[in-house]
């Protein structure tokens, strides 16, 4: 569908009503969720449990354990991870993510902590960077599984599509608040796929604007739904180039940043723009930009998430 065909009702396939007064009625989840299992078959090599971080937001997160750790004293590196979803669909607990969060802890050989945060456009952001950076906090805050088996001097944030955009924000701010994040020592961020937007059009959105996975008539009603009220896609929520981003902390912290994206992604011009901008203040990034595939082919076809785990691996372990 062209961005300039009429669309019935584009808030349906996101499980939404849209209400004469302008608000929204969430009626349906649009992705299928799956139970944490702290204690599973001996033969499921992840454990995983889910652990309330604020009941009056009802965040929480979701821990994924390898099943190896159980009986090894080595710790391990931490993986923070913010699921995608436009800011507005999906969750911790949808099944992509479980599936997703459980194979990189059983490849990478990591503890997992992936965070429920509130959705758009119930909750506009900021909502989810706050949620994000609260988490953040949590992780310190005790949790057996944390305590026993992580190493806390050795820890990453990640996000996938809207949450890569979450890991950027909340990068940001970890950087200029590194002692209060302590024990907490964050080694790099990782943007797989990445989601910002922009009033004027790329050229990877122009070619890909029929989209059969992300059209372009999609990803702007993410950000209608998602942006404060008022605000467009130039807001600095939704497009870097227009903010400041300053990144002066992650440069003196020594952080790097890994950027992911494939040539079918409509926002694949924005991914290799941000490296690129990232580059140019000085950060260290690594890139990992591919030909074919789409965005979130890895919830399809295992063959490219095969792919990702090593390269996920080989930016850990060369800190």
């Amino acid at each position: 569908m062209s961005e300039t065909q009429a669309i019935s009702d584009p808030y349906a396939g996101l499980g939404l009503i849209k209400n004469s007064d302008g608000s929204f009625t969430r009626i349906a989840a649009v992705f299928d969720s799956t139970a944490a299992c702290p204690d599973p078959p001996i033969s499921t090599p992840v454990l995983t449990k889910d652990v309330p971080i604020n009941p009056h937001h009802n965040t929480w997160a979701r821990l994924y354990l390898p099943r190896s750790q159980l009986q090894s004293s080595t710790k391990l590196p931490l993986i923070l991870f913010f699921h995608g979803g436009g800011f507005v669909v999906a969750s911790a607990a949808s099944t992509v993510f479980q599936s997703l969060c459980s194979e990189i802890a059983l490849h990478l050989d990591v503890l997992m902590v992936s965070v429920e945060y509130r959705n758009a456009p119930e909750h506009r952001l900021p909502a989810a960077y706050e949620d994000c950076m609260e988490a953040l906090q949590w992780v310190k805050s005790g949790d057996e599984w944390l305590t026993d088996h992580t190493d806390f001097s050795n820890c990453y944030i990640m996000g996938d599509s809207a949450g890569g955009n979450i890991a950027l924000h909340v990068g940001l701010q970890v950087s200029r608040r590194v002692e209060e994040v302590a024990p907490l020592r964050i080694r790099g961020l990782i943007l797989h796929q990445p989601f910002f937007g922009g009033v004027e059009r790329t050229a990877s959105e122009i070619r890909l604007a029929e989209n059969e996975i992300l059209p372009l008539y999609m990803t702007d009603i993410f950000w209608d739904l998602a942006l404060p009220i008022g605000a467009n896609r130039d807001h600095e929520f939704s497009n870097p180039f227009k903010g400041l981003m300053e990144v002066d902390k992650i440069v003196s912290e020594g952080w790097r940043i890994l950027v992911t994206g494939y040539e079918g992604d409509p926002l694949i011009d924005r991914q290799r723009e941000l490296a690129k901008l990232l580059r140019e203040k000085g950060v260290v990034v690594v890139e990992d930009f591919r030909e074919g595939g789409f965005h979130g082919i890895e919830f399809f076809d295992q063959s490219f998430a095969r792919v990702l785990y090593p390269v996920l691996n080989n930016f850990i372990l060369h800190f």
